[in-house]
């Protein structure tokens, strides 16, 4: 009789669920093409993933993936003894560390400056004057920067050298100096607007009660911003703030690193904008290295995972909030 009365409600649960389903078929099956397109493009190819530890070449084809002489961490030695290993790995961590700083910190801090304008017009047009960039590829970027910084005829080189400021163009698209700068100044330009989106959004969820309250009771807008509103976004933030150094090395919210690099890097400011996926690029395709490819991009996911579990865990022991 027992297992009679805890079978039933499974049942009703089951029919329940199943009437959704019907109801909803148009949905679900939007929602189906998304999943076959992500088992596609994102689950399909970790297959591929062996060839970093194979003596895989292009011309074995598809079969080679699993027919292929096994040679274990072969690849991985060669990509730590290789003498520019060091140079790499520091570029790509300089670069990762500096955009997230920057462009974490900029976003919260335009949406606590949207989130106190009064003037709702004027409010709207900066918060779509300052979203619009993230529509913009970062080819039309490196297009952009070209206007701007290029030593001929660079609208900003002109400025200074009329000025007598300058007496020659600055270099700041080919001296390696400037590679870190400029990168982090279009990944700010580009995607603060996006991400303050989501701040702003995590902000209009916080009960106007409370604002109200601390106003009678004398609190300022500083006081209220630090108490109510950073507290009120603390679950956003964190979460965003996993993710990001999930991605750390790929780009996190500052975008991708690789298109950054490979645009704004060339044969002069080498030393500095050489990363780890440029690398993986050039040596897969360049010199048909695909297993060896496979490994310095294998070596970068592992990374990437432990960043976030070590970030998650921090997370959830400092401020109780975290995503799993």
């Amino acid at each position: 009789m027992a297992a009679d009365k805890t079978s039933k409600p499974d049942k009703g649960k089951g029919t329940k669920l199943l009437k959704k389903l019907r109801k909803q078929w148009q949905l679900q099956l939007v929602a189906l093409g998304a999943l076959v397109l992500l088992f596609l493009f994102c689950y399909m190819p970790l297959f591929g993933i062996v060839i970093a530890f194979k003596d895989y070449t292009v011309n074995m084809g598809f079969a080679g993936i699993f027919t292929s002489k096994w040679v274990g961490f072969k690849w991985f030695e060669q990509l730590f003894t290789y003498y520019q290993f060091k140079d790499i790995f520091r570029n790509t961590l300089v670069l990762s560390l500096l955009k997230l700083i920057f462009t974490f910190i900029c976003p919260i801090i335009l949406a606590l400056l949207l989130n106190e304008m009064r003037v709702s017009g004027f409010k709207r047009v900066v918060q779509t004057v300052s979203y619009l960039p993230n529509f913009i590829s970062w080819v039309l970027v490196y297009t952009i920067a070209m206007a701007f910084l290029s030593t001929d005829k660079g609208i900003i080189n002109e400025v200074l050298i009329n000025h007598g400021w300058i007496k020659s163009a600055i270099p700041f698209l080919s001296e390696p100096k400037f590679f870190y700068g400029v990168a982090v100044f279009f990944s700010v330009w580009k995607n603060s607007g996006y991400w303050a989106i989501i701040f702003l959004a995590a902000i209009s969820g916080i009960d106007s009660q409370l604002y109200e309250a601390a106003e009678i009771d004398g609190a300022s807008r500083l006081k209220r911003l630090w108490y109510i509103t950073l507290p009120g976004i603390k679950s956003s933030v964190v979460t965003v703030l996993i993710l990001s150094i999930g991605g750390l090395l790929g780009g996190g919210m500052g975008g991708s690193n690789f298109e950054q690099a490979y645009l704004f890097g060339n044969t002069v400011n080498y030393t500095t904008s050489e990363i780890l996926q440029t690398y993986a690029f050039k040596t897969g395709l360049s010199q048909g290295r695909f297993a060896y490819a496979t490994a310095v991009d294998l070596f970068q996911s592992v990374i990437s995972v432990c960043l976030v579990v070590t970030a998650n865990l921090v997370a959830r022991k400092t401020t109780g909030e975290g995503l799993f």
